[in-house]
């Protein structure tokens, strides 16, 4: 492994810690001696990385310190091409649109063989959508960031026609839908709408009462959630 792509390891494996982590356990998790390490820990320290700690206590990484994205392994590089291309296949327009453009400022200031690696990454998605949503799901995203609550005209899987007031929270994207997880006054739980099957909807001016950080956790933590 290259020293720069070892450096680079390190600092990612630094940042999975918020705490103070051994040594030994950052040599086993990097794959280089423990007398290696402890080189890369104090040339990394010398490049501005503020990394506190020391032998038999352990390290941590205070947040603050960036590597150029020159520093992006091939691995990487492919991660984010395929990411892109699974968002402009997968999600909405506008989303799709962000993608594409957040790829393009990384490509940017990569060297030229980097930015070759780009153009030429091995990586193909196979997603086809197979149902159109009529939703704009960029006003949901909205919606949800903001903590706002929607007004659903609904179909649900036999075609019945509902009006729901909830509160989303999250928004899953699948090979064949495109999910809103929301709280749902009328039935007082969690539920899951599928953006295909809204007829239309609006957001309302009114925040919801409860955090969306709350409802996520709460969702996350049950099982056997219901689909309408």
């Amino acid at each position: 492994m290259a020293r720069s792509e070892r450096l680079l390891t390190l600092l990612q494996t630094l940042r999975r810690y918020r705490r103070p982590v051994s040594g030994a356990t950052l040599a086993e998790e990097t794959g280089v001696s423990l007398r290696t390490l402890y080189r890369d820990i104090a040339s990394l320290q010398t490049q501005g990385a503020m990394i506190e700690g020391e032998p038999g206590i352990g390290y941590v990484l205070k947040p603050g310190f960036m590597l150029p994205p020159m520093m992006f392994s091939q691995d990487e590089i492919e991660a984010l091409v395929l990411g892109s291309r699974w968002v402009a296949r997968a999600t909405d327009s506008r989303l799709a649109a962000a993608g594409a453009d957040a790829l393009a400022k990384i490509a940017a200031v990569l060297p030229a063989e980097m930015r070759e690696a780009v153009d030429q990454a091995a990586v193909v998605v196979a997603t086809r959508r197979i149902t159109e949503d009529k939703a704009d799901l960029s006003l949901m995203r909205k919606a949800i960031r903001t903590e706002r609550m929607v007004q659903l005209t609904y179909g649900d899987v036999n075609g019945a026609i509902s009006t729901r007031r909830i509160w989303p929270f999250a928004l899953g994207y699948f090979d064949n839908a495109r999910i809103i997880m929301a709280w749902c006054e009328l039935r007082q739980d969690f539920r899951h709408f599928r953006a295909d099957r809204i007829v239309d909807f609006a957001v309302l001016e009114a925040r919801y009462p409860r955090r969306r950080i709350t409802l996520a956790r709460e969702w996350h933590a049950r099982e056997g959630m219901v689909h309408d």
